[in-house]
């Protein structure tokens, strides 16, 4: 029987997912814990990892000028056409692999929801903010 848990049925759903519609954005102008202005920032070096944990792979990372997340430092967020976005902080500027793998995690929902079981726990952790697509978004009647 397969299960959510079962790691070979979910390396076999990963290989099998579509990668390039999920996204990676990464703040690049966060700094690191001790605020400095010194170039690269600890988020263009996040965006430099995760960029080199994707080579291979069909994921998308780019870099934007800020998140808006600055109390909870690195920062980053997984996009999906027409799925529920996600926004994480506290991240370190070596958890670009954490990006690549909820990214492909993310790739193999069906739901568009990203899976809690089997999320690095970066991506556990620093969960900031979960958007939903404008979809499912209701009106104030």
């Amino acid at each position: 029987m397969r299960t959510e848990a079962d790691p070979a049925m979910l390396a076999e759903d990963i290989s099998d997912a579509d990668m390039s519609d999920v996204t990676i954005i990464v703040c690049s102008s966060c700094r690191d814990e001790t605020g400095s202005d010194a170039r690269p920032r600890a988020g263009e070096i996040l965006a430099q990892d995760a960029a080199c944990a994707a080579a291979g792979e069909n994921i998308r990372v780019r870099q934007v000028e800020c998140l808006g997340n600055c109390k909870r430092r690195l920062s980053a967020a997984l996009l999906r056409d027409g799925c529920w976005s996600y926004v994480f902080g506290d991240l370190t500027p070596e958890s670009g692999p954490d990006l690549i793998a909820g990214a492909k995690l993310f790739a193999t929902a069906s739901d568009g929801i990203l899976p809690w079981r089997g999320r690095p726990d970066s991506l556990k952790r620093g969960l900031v903010a979960r958007i939903p697509p404008l979809a499912i978004v209701k009106d104030i009647s």
